[in-house]
């Protein structure tokens, strides 16, 4: 018996590898990283508007941003990429960084401050989903342009009142914070949309990778910057397969067609092990399993209705049966490792008090509803349990079946009864969770804020938008950390969402992978630093 262990960063759970003697002989070359993972969720690659998981991974490996993290450090948090330094004036509203000089993008272009400036400018114009990340500063099309402005090799932000500088550096850690060319985007631009449309299908980064193919619920082929200011990548190329199913995904890895498959369920998991040359990297991730109930919906929106409904999820039955050692019960939209996490998780499947909830709001049983869910085994799994359970208390549940964009589309355009589906952190500050399931500032179908999970469900949110206003400002970090338990306290009592279950990743990999990283809780999959 031969087995090895590693630690993927201060969120790793460790790597159990099965039987083996030799490595699989794997159909991959040596120069080449080959994954399998369900990409269905990608709408677009363009940096000011993507906001879905597949496509942060893929952006994070084509894109310098102004600070990054470094995937074999990840505890170490950001860090100087683009931008080498940075100043913070006195009154704690501006920050200016300088560049790093000599860097280029792909096309060869130098990487300049301007670039840096066009494109943050560019995402509050274009007002695409993640772009309240920065509208969050007081940024807006009328005054970006004086708030970020440029000075020889220094670009500075300068926000609407004083933040923690940490926070906002954490915000330019988002997909959204991409540095893009500024002169090849603008050679593509259509119709005044700021190259919007080429950039779907197209890079125009400075990153490790550049894009060299994307084929929607097929395939993206990525292709090794060799001028990358930090060292060419080992893998020339890295292909992602769009592979639905998680026992296609353990075949293919089984027989060496790729090198790694991301989406194994706990049954996959457990069939690798005495498979040779392969075993199982486990990562604690900040994605979130939830569902959640649309407050235009007349019975939805009553606080009886909201609360039995979380009274009819059988959470210990999942984490224990088809989700073990995949997701772990969490109720609470702070992810574990965040400052202002708890671990308080009071409900349970309890069918005679959600029944008496049901009651006191006058709901009469055989109560018809519709969640929208992806057409991924493990959510399909979840939704045909709450069918279960809900049937239980007299409500029938229909399941309406999609595709990632299509779920996703009806979901932000407000039109699902019940919404059940994941979210991840955009960057590694509590604001990022507490700023899009708990703050509303306005509600109007007009606002279209689809950026905000509270929007999303129409729910004003109850006066937690003025305490998360309150938090994101506070300089302590044990008031701040405490702010946020209450608000989370008072969102688990009052809030349309049932938050189910925190993401433990569990990724079936080749043994002669070495350097991957999913990216923990905080960030997305980095694949330069992979070696084969």
């Amino acid at each position: 018996m031969n087995a090895f262990t590693r630690l993927i960063g201060s969120a790793a759970l460790g790597l159990a590898m099965g039987v083996t003697a030799l490595p699989a002989l794997s159909a991959t070359p040596d120069n080449m990283l080959v994954i399998a993972n369900r990409i269905d969720d990608i709408t677009t690659l363009d940096p000011a508007q993507s906001f879905e998981f597949a496509g942060a991974d893929v952006i994070r490996n084509i894109y310098g941003k102004l600070v990054n993290f470094d995937p074999s450090n990840l505890d170490a948090g950001y860090q100087p990429d683009l931008a080498e330094s940075w100043t913070v004036s006195e009154d704690g509203k501006t920050i200016t960084f300088t560049m790093r000089e000599g860097v280029k993008f792909h096309s060869g272009n130098p990487v300049r401050a301007e670039d840096a400036a066009f494109s943050l400018r560019r995402v509050v114009k274009l007002n695409k989903t993640p772009a309240f990340i920065l509208t969050q500063f007081g940024f807006t099309p009328e005054n970006v342009d004086e708030v970020i402005t440029v000075d020889g090799n220094t670009l500075s932000i300068t926000t609407d009142k004083r933040y923690a500088t940490s926070f906002v550096l954490n915000c330019l850690t988002a997909t959204l914070g991409a540095i893009v060319d500024e002169k090849l985007v603008m050679e593509h631009e259509k119709d005044g949309d700021m190259g919007n449309e080429w950039l779907m299908t197209n890079s125009a980064g400075s990153g490790p990778y550049t894009l060299s193919s994307w084929k929607p619920k097929e395939s993206v082929t990525l292709t090794a910057n060799p001028d990358y200011y930090d060292g060419a990548p080992a893998m020339q190329r890295v292909i992602v397969r769009h592979v639905q199913e998680s026992a296609t995904q353990r075949l293919m890895l089984e027989r060496g067609d790729v090198d790694v498959a991301r989406d194994l369920t706990p049954a996959d998991v457990d069939g690798l092990v005495g498979v040779k040359g392969v075993g199982v990297q486990r990562e604690m991730r900040g994605r979130l399993m939830y569902v959640s109930f649309n407050q235009k919906h007349p019975e939805l929106s009553k606080p009886q209705v909201r609360q039995a409904l979380k009274y009819l999820i059988d959470y210990d039955g999942m984490e224990n049966s088809f989700l073990k050692n995949w997701y772990v019960k969490h109720q609470n939209f702070l992810p574990k490792t965040y400052l202002g996490a708890v671990d308080e998780n009071p409900f349970s499947l309890n069918l005679e008090k959600a029944k008496d909830l049901l009651a006191e709001a006058g709901v009469a049983e055989g109560m018809e509803l519709t969640v929208g869910v992806r057409e991924a085994q493990e959510r399909l799994e979840i939704a045909q349990s709450l069918q279960n359970t809900f049937a239980q208390a007299g409500i029938k549940l229909n399941l309406e079946v999609g595709t990632g964009k299509q779920i996703l589309g009806k979901y932000r355009a407000r039109e699902l009864d019940i919404y059940l589906g994941a979210w991840g952190p955009d960057y590694p500050d509590p604001q990022t969770n507490a700023g899009t399931f708990a703050y509303n500032p306005d509600n109007s179908d007009e606002a279209n804020a689809t950026g905000l999970l509270a929007w999303r469900n129409a729910w004003d949110t109850g006066g937690l938008t003025t305490e998360v206003e309150a938090a994101v400002v506070e300089g302590d970090t044990e008031k701040r950390a405490e702010m946020y338990h209450q608000i989370q306290a008072q969102f688990r009592e009052t809030s349309p969402f049932a938050i189910m279950f925190q993401l433990v990743e569990q990724a079936g990999i080749s043994e002669n992978v070495e350097g991957l990283n999913l990216g923990g809780a905080i960030t997305a999959a980095a694949y330069w630093d992979v070696t084969k």
